[in-house]
């Protein structure tokens, strides 16, 4: 499993190099209907940001968070400008999904075939092949030693409650084990699952029951793996008789949660509790899948195979499409008409998906991911001890799947917050989009498209050094 990695305080000067961004306007690609050409003109130019945020705000409901007050007129790979033309480079991915990158040109390709064939009949009502044969690259893709069947649905949080639906059908059982600092979705259900209140659950109470919470493991607050799995022994006797869990489920690396990787040791100890208790295991692969972190899924670094793992994010290179692939035994749970949805696994996403895989291995997005995270490590703990000595506390992650944590000073390793969102700012007015994330939102996670160039990689890092320092003086 990967290490964590301190920034090592040294005394050159910061560099303040600026980046120029474009400036050059974009305009809607003409088509052979003028009519919809102009109309496609009109919502991606149409106005400035400050003009748009205007209209959003009495349009859009305000629980409707936005990272960055600018508007996409277009994208490419790791490349997008806003309305006014402004170039930025995206580190951020659209939250994780687009590991190939926007508009992958296969992935285009194969979305546009679809369409000129059928875009919707609901598989339930009239079923295709694309659905089918996603479903068989799930199963030929997920770890593990026996027969395979999946689930397509919509969105990430609808895989996760089907998945906790299936667990309960299979098992018997109600009850479902989750983590501090993991995040399973927004809906009300996955809501109970997410260990982190702000701004996920507040205001939003009360959660089903039959949820029961256990301590991650995590070195950073003190918490050792004997630690969690003590606490897990404790929560059986106190509130989970494991008779009555039907699932453990765990982000293989906590996304929100400020991407701390799961220790190999605590997947293998897991596992045999499940086995022990005829508890199925349920690996939340949605924001880690797909070659994130150097493997199709990251619970493979530890050598564990779960019983359930649920999908979305990267799996289609930009389009909505979600799934749970599993035991086919334990899938097979359900009776017939007990999983579906009218839009899950469209047509043309299932079409996306199968482009994205087939990207992801052509491409060699896997050995990528590797590279890349390496560059990362190094070029941050560089970073870090040139330009804000005793700031940057923690490097950490697998593969691509990187974050980097601020803190006030390194004797206290304090949560810096405020300068954490300082250097998202400064950094997007110099043309780098950046997301935090953590339990006190003092962490930048790195989600930039695997097929980044390096020369795109290296302009991006040099606009972080130089909003650090802006951060920094600020």
């Amino acid at each position: 499993m990967a290490t964590a990695t301190k920034a090592n305080p040294k005394k050159t000067a910061a560099s303040k190099t600026r980046t120029p961004r474009s400036t050059t306007k974009t305009t809607a690609a003409k088509t052979a209907a003028p009519r919809a050409a102009k109309a496609a003109a009109v919502v991606q130019t149409g106005g400035s940001n400050a003009a748009l945020l205007k209209r959003r705000e009495a349009a859009v409901a305000r629980g409707v968070a936005s990272a960055a007050p600018v508007f996409a007129a277009r994208a490419e790979n790791s490349e997008l400008w806003d309305v006014e033309g402004n170039r930025y480079i995206d580190f951020a991915g659209g939250i994780a999904v687009l590991n190939t990158g926007h508009r992958h040109p296969k992935v285009i390709a194969a979305a546009k075939a679809q369409e000129d064939l059928y875009t919707h009949t609901s598989f339930q009502v009239v079923q295709y092949e694309p659905y089918v044969a996603l479903a068989e690259k799930l199963n030929a893709l997920a770890p593990g030693d026996f027969a395979k069947k999946s689930l397509l649905v919509t969105t990430g949080a609808e895989a996760v409650e089907n998945a906790v639906k299936i667990a309960r059908a299979a098992t018997g059982r109600p009850g479902v084990i989750a983590f501090s600092g993991g995040y399973h979705g927004r809906t009300n259900l996955t809501l109970g699952m997410t260990g982190k209140v702000n701004p996920y659950k507040k205001d939003f109470g009360p959660f089903p029951t039959d949820i029961f919470r256990a301590p991650f493991p995590d070195a950073r607050n003190g918490v050792t793996v004997d630690d969690a799995l003590k606490a897990l022994q404790t929560l059986f006797l106190t509130d989970a008789d494991p008779s009555r869990v039907a699932a453990i489920i765990l982000e293989p690396v906590l996304g929100e949660g400020g991407y701390h990787p799961v220790p190999a040791e605590m997947w293998q100890a897991l596992r045999a509790i499940c086995d022990r208790h005829g508890i199925l295991l349920i690996a939340d692969e949605i924001q880690s899948g797909f070659g994130r972190t150097g493997k199709w899924f990251a619970i493979e670094h530890s050598g564990v195979a779960p019983d359930l793992i649920t999908v979305a994010k990267s799996m289609a290179g930009g389009y909505p499409i979600a799934g749970v692939v599993g035991r086919a035994d334990v899938m097979d749970a359900a009776a017939p008409g007990g999983l579906g949805g009218t839009y899950g696994g469209n047509p043309v996403a299932c079409a996306a998906a199968l482009a994205a895989i087939e990207a992801i291995e052509a491409e060699g997005l896997l050995a990528r991911s590797i590279a890349l995270g390496e560059t990362f490590r190094a070029r941050f703990a560089d970073i870090g001890a040139r330009t804000a000595p005793y700031r940057m506390w923690d490097i950490r992650g697998l593969g691509g799947m990187l974050a980097v944590e601020f803190v006030t000073d390194f004797e206290t390793a304090a949560p810096d917050a405020a300068l954490t969102k300082s250097v998202i700012a400064h950094a997007l007015k110099r043309g780098l989009i950046l997301l935090a994330c953590g339990m006190h939102g003092n962490a930048l996670r790195i989600m930039v498209p695997l097929t980044a160039s390096d020369a795109i990689i290296e302009e991006g890092l040099a606009i972080f050094e130089a909003a650090l320092a802006d951060a920094i003086a600020a």
